[in-house]
């Protein structure tokens, strides 16, 4: 039985600058905080979303949800992202402080 090919992921480029932005401000503090965040996001995104881009509850915030935009949260910052079968599009990174927006 040949297994259907997992989808691919992608970021935006405002998702992707987030993302670098939070791991600069974190390692103010500590290096080894910034990238334990950074790392577990990425592995999250690339190798959980893949498998099952299902798992994660359907993104609140999104108006008109068909139910293909997700989003979890993981060390206080929320990532919201889109899948269809070939793709996983990182849509937004954003700490939970910084309070949600409709989109």
């Amino acid at each position: 039985m040949v297994e259907a090919p997992k989808p691919t992921v992608v970021w935006n480029k405002r998702a992707y600058a987030s993302l670098q932005k939070a791991y600069k401000t974190i390692m103010e503090d500590s290096i080894q905080n910034a990238e334990m965040v950074r790392d577990e996001i990425l592995r999250i995104t690339r190798e959980d979303l893949p498998t099952n881009p299902e798992k994660y509850p359907l993104d609140r915030f999104k108006r008109d949800n068909s139910g293909n935009h997700r989003a979890f949260e993981k060390y206080s910052y929320r990532i919201s992202y889109r899948f269809t079968s070939k793709e996983i599009r990182i849509l937004r990174l954003r700490h939970v402080k910084q309070g949600p927006q409709e989109h």
